[in-house]
């Protein structure tokens, strides 16, 4: 499977104001907490010494910021750890997510006991999406998606033993969803140098689509149409990466999401039921690996 998304490369920070270095000073106060809510001070690592990025500072959109946007630190040490500018407000992003899925075989044997398997399926999405970064390395947008999903089943034998044997064939499947979703994301710079970042995203979609399920059924042909209409939150993290300035390269990974859904059935134009389910997810979903490129503006 294939899929996408956005980010930014080499922004115009550097091009707007060169980098001005002077003597270091001790910001730790902006990364730390209160030592009242932790109940002790912050211990640095023999590691950690002054940063010369701390006194760094570039032009977004006329003001003078600091390449180290403040960041609350609520560890017991200080490793550290910065949050480095990466995307400034105002900017746009647009971008494409696509993925793609195929499987095809013939005449496939597994252990003797599948035989005869004859199925193709074909599966695919396009997302194209655009945000706007309303405050440092933070935007929110609005993201457009069309799946679509065929398979069909030739034949298909299972043989286990004398009494469990049975054969399939003729099956055939199709579906199709249209949803819009918003989404926030929030990313954290990993170097001066503008190039990596992590992010995690947030989007809640609104979709409906349909399905048609054909096979047969005492050698009669049978054929189910159901309609969908669905809404989702998701959680995804993922990795940013700007091949070039002003586009980006993302790779983004679902591992969290709660969904609700209502589906109304006919078969052979008699309607047979609807039902309402719901559910969530809490493990990372290899199928859903999405990687994309993304142009800012």
């Amino acid at each position: 499977m294939v899929a996408s998304s956005a980010a930014f490369a080499r922004s115009p920070l550097a091009a707007d104001a060169p980098a001005s270095y002077s003597p270091v000073k001790d910001l730790s106060s902006n990364f730390i907490i209160s030592e009242n809510i932790l109940g002790s001070k912050k211990i640095k690592l023999d590691s950690i010494g002054n940063n010369p990025y701390l006194d760094q500072k570039v032009i977004v959109g006329g003001d003078t910021v600091s390449i180290i946007l403040p960041d609350k630190n609520y560890g017991r040490y200080d490793r550290g750890l910065y949050n480095f500018l990466i995307i400034p407000k105002g900017q746009w992003a647009v971008g494409m997510t696509a993925s793609y899925g195929e499987f095809n075989t013939d005449d496939v044997q597994i252990l003797s006991i599948l035989k005869n398997f004859d199925a193709k399926i074909k599966a695919y999405s396009i997302k194209p999406s655009i945000s706007y970064f309303f405050r440092n390395n933070q935007s929110i947008g609005v993201k457009f998606d069309y799946t679509r999903t065929d398979l069909d089943l030739n034949n298909m034998t299972f043989d286990f033993d004398e009494d469990i044997n049975f054969t399939l064939r003729d099956v055939s499947y199709y579906s199709q969803s249209f949803s819009a979703s918003i989404n926030y994301r929030n990313y954290i710079g990993l170097g001066a140098e503008k190039r990596f970042a992590i992010f995690n995203e947030v989007d809640l979609g609104f979709g409906c689509g349909t399905s048609r399920f054909s096979r047969l059924y005492n050698d009669e042909p049978r054929e189910t149409h159901t309609s969908i209409t669905r809404a989702n939150l998701n959680f995804s993290p993922g990795v940013c990466v700007f091949i070039m300035d002003y586009v980006s390269f993302n790779v983004s990974f679902g591992v969290f999401g709660l969904n609700l859904s209502h589906e109304k059935q006919t078969t052979n134009g008699v309607e047979e039921g609807s039902r309402f389910s719901s559910g969530a997810n809490f493990k990372f979903n290899i199928f859903n690996i999405n990687f994309g490129l993304a142009v800012h503006i």
